[in-house]
């Protein structure tokens, strides 16, 4: 099993004009599983979008590493070299691009020694994987998300997400679109990765059912771009029942 850490600490970003994030700190160990809730507008997808460096967005103070790299000094592609990996809220399509070749594209971010010698070792993952979360396997051969529904667009980022085998995995509201058997089968296989790799996780949400399959071991609510309460899965559970007034 690997260890490590990713490390937010005073996180202050926004888009031009307007802070977002206003001083954010919570750190993620390997194997763990930090839950982040919070009302529209709280900073729950701007803090994904900052931690993977998605274009448009400020850095205005405060630091994010893992295992010591700085990861705000990294263009996209090096922060998923490092180990890190985003599930999109909104998967978009690529047509011309399959999804065999994408990952194929992405191997240099598999660990050494963790495929064969050929291309070959991320077939054979891939069919596993979609086995395991019942992702239909003639989709496979597509063009990444083209005429694929809401659902199975997440099914395929957590596809990805098993041949790809990070260290640490930012799910922007990956239960979204998802029905009851779809979330299932998505919350199971990202809990076994915990085991399997190690994987440490940030999961975003607005609601508590994703939760229920994918087990966290700390929760946090976010509010107005600050973590403005931090406990165990029973904080889900107050929120659940009584909403995000309390932490306005």
């Amino acid at each position: 099993m690997s260890t490590g850490e990713l490390c937010i600490e005073g996180l202050r970003a926004g888009i031009p004009g307007r802070e977002i994030l206003k001083g954010l700190t919570l750190t993620v160990r390997s194997g763990e599983v930090h839950a982040v809730m919070g009302p529209n507008g709280s900073g729950k997808s701007t803090l994904a979008h900052v931690l993977m460096g998605r274009p448009g967005y400020e850095i205005l103070d405060g630091s994010v590493t893992l295992d010591g790299i700085d990861l705000l000094s990294l263009p996209t592609w090096q922060r998923a070299r490092a180990g890190l990996f985003l599930g999109m809220q909104h998967p978009i399509e690529v047509p011309g691009v399959s999804l065999v070749d994408s990952l194929t594209a992405a191997r240099p971010s598999i660990p050494s020694g963790e495929l064969g010698a050929s291309d070959n070792g991320i077939a054979t993952r891939l069919h596993e994987e979609a086995r395991r979360i019942g992702f239909d396997e003639r989709f496979l051969d597509r063009s990444l998300n083209v005429d694929l529904s809401g659902g199975e667009r997440k099914r395929n980022e957590t596809l990805q997400l098993g041949v790809l085998r990070p260290r640490f995995a930012i799910l922007d509201e990956i239960d979204s679109g998802l029905d009851v058997d779809a979330l299932g089968a998505v919350g199971r296989r990202v809990q076994e990765a915990t085991k399997e790799w190690d994987l440490g996780v940030l999961a975003i949400t607005h609601f508590r059912r994703l939760l229920d399959v994918l087990h966290p071991d700390v929760v946090h609510v976010l509010s107005d771009g600050r973590v403005v309460a931090t406990g165990g899965s029973d904080l889900a559970e107050i929120v659940d029942r009584s909403g995000y007034a309390a932490y306005s």
